[in-house]
C-alpha cells in the first residue's frame, strides 16, 4: 500500500487513438452496472408484490435522474482528467477529507455487502449452494474480473461487464413475455403518489438502488481512463458527443430493466404468500408464470451479483485512492470488504432485508456525491468552455434537491412511526 499525491490518470489509449463512434462507447455500460445490482432486485420487487405498480413513478424518474448525473461524472472526468474523489480529495482539509471518505467507505460496504449477498442467493436458486459458500464463490469470481481488469487492460473488462449487463437483461425481463400485465394500473403507477411510510422507505430503497453514489464517484475515473486528458476544441466536443449517447444507452437498458422487475412483480406477486424474499419470489415467479423463466431470473441475478460486485470494488478502491492518496491492489481489496458480507450470511441475517436496508444506506450518501458534483461541474475555474450551461445548473440543482427532501422525509417518517 502506498501513498501517492493523486496525479491525473495516465490514459489506456493515447489521444491518436480514440476512434470514434461505437468505439467511443463503453464506461457508461460499466457504470450502468450499479444501476441493476442484486438491491435493485430486492427493492423492486418487494415494491412490486407489497404496492403493485404505484412505485413505477420512482423508477422513471430516478432513472431520468441518472442520466443527467452520470453524463455530469463523466463528462468531469473527460474535461479535466481528474474523478470526483480527486477533485475532493485535492480541495478538501484532512478533517473534513477523513469524514467524507468515512461516508463514502460506508457507502461503498453496503453495496458491497448487496452485491454479494445478491450473488450468494442466486447460487442458492441455482444450485442450492448454502448461502456463506456462494457468497464465497461470488468473491472469487469478481476476483478473476478484476485481475482482468489489471493484466488486459479496461476495454477487456468494458466487453466482460456487458456482457453480463446482457444476460442480466434476458434474465429480469423474461418473464414479461409470459405476464399479464394491466395496462390501465401501470399508467396509473406514473402519476406520483405515496401509500403511508412503508411506501416511502421502499421509495427511498428504489432511489438508492437507481442513483447510485458510487457510480457517480467511479464514473468519473472510467471517462477518464478511457479518453485521458481530452485537448478542447473539435475533439473534445466529439468525445463528449458520444459520451452523451453512452450515458443514455447504457441507462436506458439499465432503466428498462428496473422497470421491468417492478411490473412483472407488480403483474404476478401481489397476494402471493412468501414474496417478501429473492427466493420466495423467484419461487412465486417460477409458479405463476413458468419454471424457465424462474431459472432465467436466477441466471440474471447471478450476472448482476458477479459484475456490480466487480464495479464496486473497483468504486471503492477509487475513492480510497482520490480521498486518501492511497492505492491498494483491487484483489486485497476485495479480499477485506469481502468479509463484512461473508459474516452477515454466516449469522443467517435475513438476506432480502439486508439488500433493502443497503439500498436505503445508499440513498443517504447519494447527496454527498452529487452536490460536489453538481457545483465542481458548475465552475468555469474547474471546467473551461465545457462548463454546464445555466439550464443544466437548474436541472441538476432540482435533482439534488429532490433527492435530499426524500431522504428528510424518510427519516421523519421512519421516526414517526
Amino acid at each position: 500500500m502506498t501513498a501517492t499525491a493523486s496525479p491525473p490518470h495516465s490514459p489506456e489509449r493515447s489521444p491518436r487513438r480514440r476512434g470514434a463512434g461505437l468505439a467511443l462507447l463503453g464506461p457508461a455500460f460499466v457504470a450502468a452496472i450499479a444501476y441493476v445490482d442484486p438491491g435493485n432486485v430486492a427493492a423492486n420487487l418487494t415494491a412490486g408484490a407489497a404496492h403493485g405498480y404505484m412505485l413505477l413513478w420512482v423508477l422513471v424518474a430516478a432513472n431520468a435522474s441518472a442520466v443527467v448525473v452520470q453524463y455530469l461524472s463523466a463528462k468531469l472526468g473527460v474535461v479535466t482528467g481528474r474523478s470526483l474523489p480527486e477533485h475532493l480529495g485535492l480541495r478538501m482539509r484532512r478533517t473534513p477529507r477523513l469524514l467524507f471518505w468515512a461516508q463514502a467507505e460506508i457507502v461503498a460496504a453496503a453495496t458491497d455487502i448487496a452485491e454479494v449477498i445478491g450473488g450468494a442467493l442466486a447460487l442458492y436458486l441455482l444450485f442450492d449452494l448454502p448461502l456463506v459458500v456462494g457468497g464465497i464463490v461470488t468473491g472469487v469470481v469478481s476476483m478473476v474480473v478484476l485481475s482482468l481488469h489489471s493484466r488486459r487492460g479496461t476495454r477487456a473488462f468494458e466487453t466482460v461487464v456487458t456482457a453480463m449487463l446482457a444476460i442480466l437483461t434476458i434474465g429480469f425481463c423474461a418473464g414479461l413475455l409470459f405476464a399479464q400485465v394491466a395496462p390501465g394500473e401501470l399508467v396509473a403507477g406514473l402519476v406520483p403518489r405515496f401509500d403511508g411510510a412503508g411506501s416511502v422507505v421502499l421509495a427511498a430503497s428504489m432511489l438508492g438502488a437507481t442513483v447510485m453514489p458510487h457510480a457517480v464517484y467511479l464514473h468519473s475515473a472510467l471517462a477518464r481512463d478511457r479518453h485521458g486528458d481530452v485537448p478542447a476544441g473539435p475533439e473534445r466536443r466529439r468525445v463528449l458527443v458520444a459520451t452523451r449517447w453512452d450515458v443514455a444507452l447504457a441507462l436506458i437498458v439499465a432503466g428498462g430493466v428496473n422497470v421491468c422487475m417492478l411490473v412483472l412483480a407488480a403483474a404476478t406477486l401481489p397476494g402471493v404468500p412468501g414474496t417478501d424474499s429473492i427466493p420466495g419470489a423467484q419461487r412465486a415467479i417460477a409458479e405463476h408464470v413458468g419454471p424457465t423463466v424462474g431459472v432465467l431470473f436466477a441466471v440474471g441475478l447471478l450476472a448482476s451479483g458477479l459484475a456490480s460486485t466487480s464495479v464496486g470494488c473497483m468504486a471503492g478502491a477509487e475513492i480510497m485512492r482520490g480521498l486518501l492518496h492511497v492505492r491498494i491492489p483491487l484483489v486485497v481489496r476485495r479480499l477485506v470488504t469481502l468479509v463484512p458480507a461473508i459474516v452477515l450470511l454466516a449469522v443467517d441475517a435475513d438476506a432480502t432485508m439486508l439488500l433493502v436496508v443497503s439500498q436505503v444506506v445508499l440513498s443517504f450518501g447519494i447527496a454527498f456525491a452529487i452536490v460536489p458534483l453538481v457545483v465542481y461541474t458548475s465552475r468555469r475555474s474547474v471546467m473551461g468552455e465545457d462548463v454546464n450551461t445555466v439550464t443544466t445548473r437548474v436541472v441538476a440543482g432540482v435533482i439534488a434537491t429532490v433527492i435530499v427532501a426524500l431522504n428528510v422525509a424518510l427519516v421523519v417518517l421512519t421516526l414517526a412511526g
